[in-house]
């Protein structure tokens, strides 16, 4: 199969420290290509890959050196994209709406999947316009604010089971992951950690946008004696540090559609002690692999529980479900799909099984398997 994978360019493929999506297109890109897939990978220059790389600019947009024409550079890899997709059996977008008028005039099959919240105001009138590209999500909590869209699957991340090194014992250390902004909220990570009376090791990237929301409200808590800020590192560095963990922190503020970080503790065996936002109920099996909880008082009460959790069992939850074998098998059974279809204009809806609809409920994923409930 001919297939082209289209990068956002603020960073390496994969991200040399930060950067969620560009670190899953490059496990899904990878993963193709070890399949026997001939890819094309439009990224960055200085992206690494087996594939076929084309690159409207030299390197990543965000670690450039000087000014960066951010707009210019996008609609350069577009036209890159439209002059070559007749080359393609199938085109994965992966930079959100910006390709869309390409995708809906270009006679080969399309996938979009976008890779952040999508309950903003832009939305729905762009999905008026263009109603029958296909769609992906990255989980079902994602594709809520618009359930009525042409979603044709839910493909959940998953990561080489290589990357990231499992470790038997627990760890004496709490570890937060992520950006330091509002919505991931590393303050309530800071409280459980004081309350458990445990080290908490921070590692995070401060955005320019949250900048003042660092200085003014996260920087004054990073004085405790029990909090250790390593700013942003690179993915050597974050295996050691999730590996040798207690467990890791996730108390997110917002619907977080997927959050990769949490099935790289579980690679590690480490347990997740996350919010119930967004994706957090699909990805934790509350008891298995860590717990989902609801305020402060119950993180801090399962911050306890953890040693009763088996790592081992932690990693075979990840295997199960969150490999990259996984991933792009699912995503070609997608883009077979689509193909056969015979047009990316027919309105499709693959995941969608009618027992589940009938039920009324969600639709369940490629594999048989809704949302799971924590209890």
């Amino acid at each position: 199969m001919k297939i082209a994978q289209i990068a956002p360019m603020f960073e390496s493929v994969p991200p040399r420290l930060y950067g969620g999506t560009e670190r899953v297109v490059s496990y899904l890109t990878e993963e193709l290509v070890a399949q026997g897939h001939e890819v094309t990978l439009f990224a960055s220059g200085d992206s690494r890959t087996d594939a076929r790389l084309v690159s409207s600019c030299s390197e990543a947009l965000r670690l450039a050196r000087g000014p960066v024409d951010t707009l210019g550079t996008q609609l350069r890899m577009v036209q890159q994209v439209m002059r070559e997709a007749d080359q393609f059996d199938v085109i994965h977008n992966h930079v959100d709406y910006l390709p869309f008028p390409v995708l809906r005039s270009c006679a080969r099959a399309s996938l979009s999947t976008p890779h952040g919240r999508l309950d903003g105001r832009q939305w729905p009138p762009l999905l008026r316009r263009f109603p029958n590209l296909p769609l992906s999500s990255i989980s079902f909590a994602q594709r809520r604010p618009l359930a009525a869209a042409n979603w044709v699957g839910t493909v959940y991340h998953g990561i080489p089971p290589d990357r990231y090194t499992f470790q038997r014992r627990h760890g004496d250390y709490l570890v937060f992951v992520g950006r330091l902004s509002p919505d991931k909220r590393v303050d309530r990570a800071i409280e459980i950690a004081r309350r458990c009376g445990m080290p908490l090791k921070i590692a995070a990237k401060v955005g320019f946008d949250d900048l003042a929301y660092f200085n003014q409200r996260i920087r004054p808590l990073l004085d405790d004696p029990l909090v250790e800020f390593l700013g942003e590192i690179d993915e050597s560095a974050k295996d050691a540090l999730l590996a040798n963990a207690h467990a890791l922190i996730f108390p997110i503020d917002w619907p977080e559609p997927f959050g990769l970080v949490m099935t790289e503790a579980m690679a590690c065996g480490t347990p997740v002690i996350a919010y119930r936002r967004g994706s957090v109920p699909e990805i934790v099996q509350d008891g298995v692999n860590g717990f989902v909880v609801d305020d402060l008082d119950a993180a801090v009460k399962a911050v306890k529980r953890v040693r009763d959790l088996d790592r081992r069992e932690c990693r075979a939850a990840f295997e199960r479900r969150f490999t990259a074998r996984r991933m792009a098998s699912d995503y070609v059974e997608l883009y077979a799909e689509l193909i056969e279809s015979g047009s990316t204009r027919r309105t499709v809806s693959f995941s969608v099984r009618p027992n589940a609809a009938r039920a009324g409920g969600m639709p369940e994923n490629r594999h048989g398997e809704r949302p799971t409930a924590s209890v």
